[in-house]
């Protein structure tokens, strides 16, 4: 194995290796040890509590967390992972988890984990992730190591962010693409969820085919099925010839369907039907016509609460939520703000034939620091309206505050209840239990549904059922 190259005089570090698998961390260490110039001082814990012990101890430099290997230090992950970072002192945290372990994953950076990486990781491949971390975070001597990275990926399909959670997504979209299995994208409006459907077409093996997308927010009801399935003539009135659905147009290519949790009930079973067997109709023909297409679907809603509230079939869900992926919103990624800014900038400047010099420090700290709920679209309209309205130079805060119409915009009073005199405040625990329980009964008792809609897994759900159940005992 060649080793990762250092200077003589690097400074040896000190790594935290969480992995409850015994086997696993031995091997982890010894490839580690062998793929790094300087060998660190590895410590091994099999628990999350183990590895809080060590760092009440002493101070490390890296922590390598097997995810699963958490479970007793907190509840959810995104827990377990907020409380390993506060013992941490600041050291590199690698979440490092199963592939399939998506929100896993996502919960953990969002807690402060510094990157991720699949399972199973040689020790060549962590060392160059930890190398790329140090170097990012200008600490290269900390882990026995001192490389120049390959520089991060900040254009991919169409997306621009550099971010673990952007290098997290690119690397989904690079797994999934060359799959045939239905993908249901999930985010925000306007974190490019049509994006991430082109960019997995592209790079799929139907890409020398069609991409065909529809909007099923945007086209009336009456409508939808003959856009989605085709019509032949005299079907209805208008239809004066036959005409080829979205569907029929994708054959051998992708069939995109946006906001699909807009569709009826009566067409959610039609398309049921369309991906279980392979076949349509087109509206006013009973002969039945064999395509071949990837579906990919989005939505900006949660499925779990359409299922709930009868909005959208169960069946469905579970068809087309084969490969899921979850596109992240702007504001849990604040270091892509400018490399978008800087992006849109140059984009717009040159479509209007203007000149602009980047932006000031200080419009940069107002961009970074905004909450931007239109999410990339909200700052791509931004950058757009500057461009228009002024001629040049430097973006400044002035000029920020003179295009930024959306942080302008009225919000509705917020009608407070009127206070009581006096307030019951329910312990924490009770609270949770309430709104645990109500999810369950929200979904008729299955308490996998309830565990998706709150964003928990299903062992946390019964461990919290047990744990009631010896308070009230004890109680």
């Amino acid at each position: 194995m060649t080793k990762t190259s250092g200077s003589d005089n690097v400074l040896c570090g000190r790594l935290l290796l969480i992995d409850h698998d015994d086997a696993c961390a031995h091997q982890t260490s010894a490839e580690l040890s062998e793929a790094l110039l300087v060998a660190p001082q590895i410590t091994h814990a099999q628990t999350g509590r183990e590895a809080a012990d060590h760092l009440r101890k002493l101070r490390y430099d890296v922590i390598i967390c097997e995810l699963a290997s958490l479970g007793d230090l907190a509840a959810n992950v995104e827990d377990a992972m907020s409380r390993l970072v506060r013992l941490a002192d600041g050291a590199l945290i690698l979440a490092v988890a199963d592939s399939g372990s998506v929100s896993a994953a996502l919960a953990a950076m969002r807690a402060g984990a510094h990157d991720y990486l699949a399972k199973p990781a040689g020790g060549s491949t962590l060392a160059g992730r930890l190398a790329e971390l140090a170097q990012r975070h200008g600490r290269p001597r900390s882990l026995g190591v001192e490389v120049t990275p390959e520089p991060e990926v900040s254009d991919f399909a169409g997306f621009v962010g550099a971010s673990s959670a952007m290098q997290f997504l690119y690397e989904q979209i690079g797994r999934v693409a060359a799959s045939a299995a239905p993908v249901f994208i999930t985010g925000e409006s306007g974190t490019g969820k049509d994006v991430c459907a082109e960019a997995l077409h592209g790079r799929g093996r139907r890409a020398a085919s069609r991409f065909v997308a529809i909007n099923c927010a945007a086209i009336p009801r009456d409508l939808m099925e003959s856009e989605l399935f085709g019509v032949v003539r005299g079907a209805f009135t208008g239809a004066h010839e036959d005409r080829k659905g979205a569907a029929e147009l994708a054959d051998g290519g992708t069939l995109f369907l946006d906001e699909v949790g807009e569709l009826d009930l009566s067409l959610q079973s039609k398309l049921l039907r369309f991906l279980q067997t392979g076949c349509l109709s087109r509206v006013g023909e009973t002969a039945a016509r064999k395509v071949d297409v990837r579906v990919i679907c989005a939505t900006n809603r949660n499925p779990m609460q359409m299922i709930a509230d009868r909005q959208f079939r169960e069946d469905l869900f579970y068809r087309l939520h084969v490969l899921p992926i979850h596109l992240p919103p702007l504001r849990q990624r604040p270091s892509d703000i400018m490399l978008l800014t800087r992006h849109f900038l140059s984009r717009y400047a040159q479509e209007e034939h203007k000149s602009f010099l980047g932006v000031t420090p200080e419009a940069a700290q107002r961009l970074t620091a905004a909450d931007w709920p239109g999410n990339v679209r909200q700052l791509q309209n931004l950058v757009r309206r500057l461009v228009v309205m002024f001629d040049g130079g430097q973006i400044t805060t002035d000029m920020i505050e003179a295009a930024d119409i959306e942080s302008r915009v009225p919000t509705p009073a917020r009608v407070e209840a009127p206070r009581s005199e006096k307030r019951t405040v329910l312990p924490m625990w009770q609270q949770e239990q309430r709104i645990i329980e109500d999810a369950i009964a929200t979904f008729g008792g299955n308490i996998s549904m309830a565990a998706a809609a709150l964003e928990i897994s299903p062992s946390t759900i019964y461990r919290k059922r047990q744990s009631w159940s010896e308070l009230a005992a004890t109680g």
